[in-house]
């Protein structure tokens, strides 16, 4: 008997919607299941607004990957409609020496992108919002901006559905078993076959992967927004880039203008450990005065009062790479997630790359650093 679908998708969050849209447009017979109703905020991809920045300081590996996601939410926008992305400019602060501002210039050099070195004084003069002690210098690249993550999510599923993907909302993903030709999934919703699988559950990859031990670490992650306490234009998107700052060796928070609801902070891979089926979702009054402490020191005109505070995780590789491989003993099975907390900017490429190698097509991108086996056994 044929399997009922050519490829089963489980979760369609950032990655799993743009998969999907991909796959049905080009003529793939898609099943989506999520375990909730995307967009929501149960995951890693709410909160209004996530950072596009293309002088990529993890690996100059992403900066590929990143220009190829420009294009393709372009593509989205003009074939939806909708915005999604804002251009603001971005600046990567901290010490010459520093992982952040080594790293992005490295990046912007090998990939010769467009980009300027900020001194202190450099900075006090064109970006006055910020307050940074002498021996910092700011990495400053014009493209960078604001992504629209639940917006985002909507339209890649709006545009899957368009192209004929069935997309089962509230059915989390059981389990799946191999089988002759394909996969078995069974599902709250019923028990469903498929030539392939892509596992793109985020943070629940470990229950859909048992049998990897994949050492995977989730990570509860608080986002604050703050009412600016004067000058409020200053942190407008026309006047304030997007930001991420090393503000010790090897600790990072980052940030967005005030599109309304506040300057958006969020403390980067310094949340506790935790379980994604018991979350704690309630912001404590210690964290948002830890992300408060850190505007009274580098914008200090940004250091209102709070606004709003939620929670969302990071799923967290050993080495913060992603996933993007076969499964080794199941070469029916895509692994498309977890992203380390950096992963929503390249959504549509994942996406895209998912499709392509579903289809049997090898990837243009050099995807070593997100490979499998390095993980296996650790």
């Amino acid at each position: 008997m044929a399997p009922d679908y050519d490829v089963i998708i489980a979760g369609l969050g950032a990655m799993g919607s743009a998969a999907a849209y991909h796959l049905a447009k080009t003529g793939r017979h898609v099943l989506g299941l999520d375990r909730f109703e995307p967009p929501h905020q149960f995951g890693s991809s709410h909160g209004l607004t996530r950072i596009i920045r293309e002088a990529y300081f993890e690996h100059p590996l992403y900066v590929p990957l990143v220009q190829r996601a420009y294009e393709l939410w372009a593509d989205l926008e003009k074939q939806s409609g909708q915005k999604l992305l804002l251009q603001t400019s971005g600046l990567m602060l901290g010490r010459p020496d520093g992982v952040l501002v080594r790293g992005a210039r490295r990046s912007a050099e090998e990939h010769h992108l467009k980009h300027r070195v900020l001194s202190c004084d450099d900075m006090r003069r064109e970006f006055p919002m910020f307050q940074l002690p002498p021996d910092m210098v700011a990495v400053w690249e014009p493209r960078a901006g604001i992504l629209f993550p639940e917006a985002a999510i909507r339209t890649h599923i709006a545009s899957a559905r368009a192209h004929g993907a069935e997309l089962v909302i509230n059915s989390p993903v059981e389990k799946w078993e191999p089988e002759t030709g394909g996969v078995r999934v069974h599902a709250a919703s019923g028990v469903y076959t498929a030539r392939q699988i892509l596992l793109s559950p985020g943070a629940w990859m470990t229950s859909l992967a048992p049998d990897l031990k994949l050492p995977l670490a989730v990570e509860r992650q608080v986002l604050c927004w703050f009412q600016p306490r004067s000058e409020p234009g200053l942190f407008s998107p026309q006047r304030c880039p997007i930001f991420i700052c090393e503000h010790q060796p090897g600790r990072f928070f980052y940030g967005f203008p005030d599109l309304g609801d506040g300057v958006k902070i969020g403390v980067h891979h310094e949340g506790a450990m935790a379980s994604p089926d018991r979350l704690d979702r309630q912001v404590k009054d210690r964290e948002t005065e830890i992300a408060l402490s850190l505007l009274r020191q580098f914008l200090p005109r940004a250091a209102g009062p709070v606004r709003s505070a939620m929670v969302c995780m990071y799923t967290n590789t050993p080495d913060e790479h992603f996933l993007l491989d076969w499964h080794p003993h199941s070469p029916q099975v895509l692994i498309a997630s977890p992203c380390s907390g950096h992963g929503f900017k390249f959504s549509p490429v994942i996406g895209e790359l998912a499709a392509s190698l579903l289809s049997g097509a090898r990837s243009p991108f050099d995807l070593s650093l997100f490979r499998l086996d390095k993980h296996l056994g650790t």
